[in-house]
């Protein structure tokens, strides 16, 4: 019995290891997995950063290339407003009346009978804001006179408000800070469904960037208006980079106004006196002396007594800077700019809006977007220190979180848009600040089927978007990039080794990506280990009109149609969308001397000719622009995956506010999100 009862126990020892062992290979099977995920995810994320960078970076550079193209439509003073903003609401005459600029007023624009969406009087009531919210819920855009009404009434308070505000928490107890939105309604309506609307007993600070990018930027600044009108000494708005018209000519938030405001030169009203408006927005937030909240960040040259005491309305637009008095337009070198602007003045502004943290300790040029300066954690102690503070809020940078510390837990970045580059792609966040001003983060993802999806869903739904954003560049530069490939490949033998593949891809998109890591999903390898670099060209980019020249001028537009679009946008004079003939050939003109490559008038003439379809003249240039589309040798299209229409964007925004309120019903809405 003692033999049996020992083989028993060696038995029930040996079940209980093999228990034990396969938990082990499960667990480090499953931490691989994770590890791998994580490794797909960062590559992702870089990818959609370097691209967004990349972008802002290539807008800057324009600013040069827009002295020249301003300096040609300020010949027409009618226009002079893309260049030097509005007039505000007027001018005084000789008899101290003020005329009204056409421009800007709304006095002669009726209500319509039919009109279904929110009406507004003023002063604005609680109840006005909770109707406009339902309506906007619905997919009803605003009437423009309540638009301009909003915005004119904005205005009068905001010219009282400093550059920089001063808020506490004395009164209320504590107070929220909100990052960048980019027009994500949904993300706005579900920070004021969990935190609660604006009041008194609920202040709030909105970081900027309430514009571009997303499918509601007129709803998200309007709503945000209107909650400042509200509580004018609750609700502060900081400026961001993108409350810039030059941005927005880009971004677009003047696509959007176009869109939803068609007629009547509605569109142009709006956009000039947004313009007018972001000019100004405060540029910073101090929370009782102890907290600066500002879009961008600091510089090793930051003086805030200085920033508050200038003129900020000066810079309509911060990519161009007002000229010192009696200055000749600038002619484009750094030499010129500094004589003619002044630089002290200027980087203050600029370097608050646009500045990024880093790891290292110094105050650099931030040469991967274009503008202000990369401080390190030293610079922040200093300015701090300077000015008596304990902790700088920013935004301006997407994290996969919604928020980061930095430099010491002295630096926190809050993010408030979930869903930034694509569905799943990052969380969004709040901060709330206490009496003791300890931030205290709040998260959340906005998304009617992120819930649904695995870990590994989401990683590859992101994924794949980011590979579709970087071949449509990939193929945009199909001819630059088979030059810099045959440089390796004097022979033509079609093979590269994965360093010089790596190489050439670096040198000619000038995108900081790890080219090697995304070797297999770009290009295919022999059985030595060399790239057939043919195959990462395979994409093409078809015009759905005939193309001219061929595929040299379909490449060259395709590859800049950002930049042009930006100089249609400033070229189209009344907002309608629409450019005629001779300006689309003018703007053709001016993007090429802009990126030194010639487009033949004779290209271009017949290019304008076959977009002209019904002949009259008169080119849609959003209708250019969608027709070109990238496809692969087997048909498939890529350009525009992924892009709403704005009726489905409105369907998106209805079902995220649907289940909100069966959140509520069901009493588990704090833990919906």
């Amino acid at each position: 019995m003692g033999c049996g009862g020992s083989n028993q126990a060696k038995c029930e020892m040996g079940s209980t290891e093999k228990s034990i062992k396969a938990a082990l290979l499960i667990q480090r099977w499953y931490r691989r997995y994770q590890a791998r995920l994580e490794a797909r995810r960062r590559c992702t994320w870089n990818i959609f950063q370097s691209l967004e960078y990349a972008g802002e970076q290539d807008q800057l550079k324009l600013y040069n290339f827009f002295n020249d193209m301003m300096s040609v439509i300020n010949d027409d003073s009618k226009n002079a407003y893309i260049v030097n903003g509005t007039d505000e609401e007027g001018t005084p005459s000789k008899d101290g009346t003020v005329i009204k600029n056409p421009a800007t007023d709304f006095s002669d624009i009726e209500v319509e009978a039919d009109y279904k969406g929110a009406h507004l009087t003023f002063p604005l009531t609680i109840k006005m804001v909770q109707e406009l919210i339902e309506s906007f819920k619905n997919g009803r855009i605003l009437h423009t006179k309540y638009v301009l009404q909003v915005l004119s009434e904005a205005r009068k308070i905001l010219k009282e408000k400093p550059n920089i505000n001063q808020a506490t928490t004395a009164i209320a107890k504590q107070i929220t800070v909100c990052g960048d939105l980019h027009g994500k309604l949904d993300d706005l309506l579900v920070i004021f469904y969990k935190n609660g609307l604006p009041s008194p007993e609920n202040p709030y600070v909105f970081n900027g960037d309430f514009v571009d990018r997303g499918p509601f930027s007129v709803e998200t600044a309007i709503l945000l208006f209107c909650c400042f009108l509200l509580y004018p000494n609750e609700v502060y708005l900081n400026r961001g980079n993108h409350e810039d018209h030059v941005m927005n000519l880009r971004y677009g938030f003047i696509k959007e106004v176009q869109s939803k405001y068609k007629g009547k030169q509605h569109a142009s009203r709006i956009i000039k006196t947004f313009q007018d408006v972001f000019a100004w927005l405060p540029l910073a937030t101090v929370i009782n002396g102890k907290v600066l909240v500002a879009h961008g960040g600091i510089s090793d040259k930051t003086d805030l007594t200085f920033l508050n005491s200038i003129d900020r309305y000066r810079y309509k637009s911060v990519l161009k800077p007002p000229l010192k008095e009696g200055a000749e337009p600038i002619t484009g070198d750094d030499d010129d700019l500094a004589r003619k602007v002044d630089f002290v003045e200027w980087r203050q502004v600029l370097d608050v809006l646009w500045s990024d943290p880093k790891l290292h300790d110094g105050c650099s040029p931030n040469s991967f977007r274009g503008g202000g300066s990369y401080f390190g954690p030293d610079v922040t102690r200093k300015i701090l220190a300077k000015h008596n503070l304990d902790l700088l809020i920013r935004s301006h940078e997407c994290k996969p979180e919604g928020y980061e510390f930095i430099h010491d837990g002295l630096v926190l970045t809050v993010f408030s848009a979930s869903n930034y580059y694509e569905i799943g792609s990052n969380r969004g966040a709040y901060v709330k600040l206490g009496m003791d001003l300890k931030p205290q983060l709040v998260q959340y993802m906005v998304s009617k089927s992120h819930q649904k999806l695995t870990t590994k869903q989401r990683v590859s739904r992101v994924e794949s978007s980011a590979m579709r954003d970087l071949k449509e560049i990939i193929t945009a530069n199909k001819s630059k990039l088979k030059e810099a490939y045959l440089k390796f490949d004097p022979q033509n033998t079609g093979f590269i080794t994965v360093n010089e593949w790596a190489h050439a891809m670096n040198e000619t998109l000038d995108i900081a990506i790890q080219w090697r890591t995304l070797k297999e999903r770009l290009v295919r390898c022999n059985d030595e280990g060399l790239v057939e670099y043919e195959s990462c060209l395979e994409l093409e980019v078809l015009y759905s009109v005939a193309d001219g020249d061929g595929p040299s001028i379909t490449e060259a537009l395709y590859r800049n149609k950002s930049s042009l679009e930006t100089i249609f946008r400033t070229m189209d004079k009344d907002q309608s969308g629409t450019i005629t003939m001779d300006e689309f050939e003018d703007a053709c003109e001016l993007l090429s001397s802009h990126i030194g490559t010639t487009l033949s008038k004779e290209s271009i003439r017949d290019m304008a000719r076959c977009i002209d379809i019904n002949k009259d003249g008169i080119i849609d240039f959003n209708e250019f622009l969608e027709a070109f589309r990238l496809v692969d040798p087997h048909g498939n299209q890529f350009a525009g995956e992924g892009e709403h229409s704005q009726s489905n964007s409105v369907a998106d925004l209805k079902a995220v506010t649907d289940e909100l309120q069966k959140s509520t019903a069901n009493g588990n809405g704090a833990n919906m999100l």
